[in-house]
């Protein structure tokens, strides 16, 4: 895997990704795109939701959307790591969706699949909860 970031003056910088795909990052605390932490919370959040949603999938449960709300806690002084993130999963889907399937992925996600995950729980706790929303015209 290969990246590039280059300087785009003040303090942001343009990624480009192996991919082709680029993106801002303000060091700025975020004032006119995501900063570097933010980017790595969100990282957890995406890589954890594809894990959620192709499990979901394969087991041809009937998914209509998925959404993982992040939290994290940071240090007070540099450096200004993570100390503890907390990972919301909100599943929605008609009425025979299955809970059962739903907490086995997650719980696949992030306690076998999730690169990002696994990588940043090594130095600091993640948590994860999920919920069922079935969808109201099936309810």
């Amino acid at each position: 895997m290969h990246s590039t970031v280059k300087w785009a003056g003040d303090l942001q910088f343009i990624g480009e990704s192996e991919s082709g795909h680029a993106m801002v990052i303000d060091g700025n605390g975020g004032q006119r795109a995501a900063s570097p932490m933010e980017m790595v919370l969100m990282a957890v959040g995406g890589c954890s939701s594809v894990d959620v949603v192709s499990i979901l999938k394969k087991a041809r449960q009937p998914l209509t959307d998925c959404q993982v709300e992040l939290t994290a806690e940071r240090a007070e002084s540099a450096p200004r790591v993570f100390t503890h993130i907390h990972l919301h999963f909100v599943v929605s889907g008609p009425r025979d969706l299955s809970e059962k399937q739903v907490a086995r992925a997650v719980d696949l996600s992030m306690e076998k699949y999730c690169s990002v995950a696994l990588m940043l729980g090594k130095h600091c706790p993640i948590e994860h909860s999920y919920e069922l929303k079935l969808d109201s015209e099936n309810a």
